[in-house]
């Protein structure tokens, strides 16, 4: 079984600054950092340093070549990476003393994919397989109709949440791994127990992981259903947290794991994340989650 994560890469631009800016407003930045980032590195860094081999594809600008040496550092094979014209995605983020984050994205060389390469990238993996998505990038829909008839396993973070998401067939996905937002986007429903009873109505094929922040994740899959408390922690920066959940829950998984641990692995793993600066460079290693 291989593990591709067709997802963006970004060169992340992160202020740090005592609240988040207000419209109109002109703040001063205590410090400012270049950092590795894009929720598709992110969570191929997550699985990586979870001991799990992923495969990470994409499209990165001239000016990319700091996230194929960060990947490659960490373990993550990057071969199916591609340069293009186009400059590679960045972000703007504000960290406020309080660790909350604001973001702006520019998608970049992240929404240059077309068909013919996802094809090619898709063709080097076959049933059983796991395909990680995201939706910074485009060609979304395509991947997840080419990737279901090859019988691979979809794991889709809807995030951002926009009508790319809602275009494609979502009845597809295995693993729907999702926070509260994304979830009433999706169905419309604000309580998580609406969100994982209207899901499960939409889809009853897929399992469904909805993130709950400070109150903690709660697992569906059909009549079952597992919960885990979150880790109590100072946060710093909650840039990669989500990032981070998806990716060890999935490498617990991968490993064997009962649902149940697999949930506590992601939660504490999350809750070392936010206690430090940055995105992928905060991604703790296995055994610090097992420590």
């Amino acid at each position: 079984m291989k593990v591709l994560n067709f997802g963006s890469l970004n060169i992340d631009s992160v202020y740090r600054v005592e609240h988040i800016v207000k419209p109109g407003e002109t703040v001063s930045s205590k410090k400012v950092n270049l950092y590795p980032g894009g929720k598709g590195l992110n969570q191929s860094i997550a699985l990586a340093k979870a001991g799990i081999s992923v495969c990470q594809a994409g499209s990165i600008g001239k000016d990319g070549a700091m996230l194929l040496e960060f990947c490659r550092e960490h373990g993550v094979d990057t071969r199916l990476i591609r340069s293009v014209a186009m400059q590679t995605g960045n972000a703007v983020i504000q960290v406020s003393d309080t660790g909350e984050n604001s973001i702006v994205l520019f998608p970049g060389a992240n929404f240059q994919n077309d068909t013919d390469y996802v094809k090619q990238v898709l063709n080097q993996f076959e049933a059983g397989d796991f395909l990680i998505l995201q939706n910074e990038i485009n060609c979304l829909r395509e991947m997840i109709d080419l990737a279901y008839e090859r019988g691979m396993k979809l794991v889709l973070n809807p995030s951002p949440m926009n009508r790319y998401i809602l275009e494609a067939d979502l009845r597809k996905i295995t693993y729907f791994i999702m926070n509260e937002i994304e979830g009433y986007q999706i169905t419309g429903r604000m309580e998580p127990e609406e969100i994982l009873k209207e899901m499960s109505g939409r889809f009853p094929s897929s399992k469904i992981v909805l993130t709950l922040g400070e109150k903690g994740a709660c697992y569906q899959e059909g009549e079952r259903r597992a919960f885990q408390d979150s880790y109590k922690v100072k946060a710093v920066d909650t840039t990669a947290a989500g990032d981070t959940f998806t990716g060890y829950f999935l490498a617990a998984i991968i490993r064997g794991m009962k649902i149940e641990e697999a949930l506590k692995c992601a939660s504490k793993a999350s809750s070392i994340t936010v206690s430090r600066m940055g995105a992928a460079v905060s991604i703790p290693y296995w055994q610090e989650v097992f420590c």
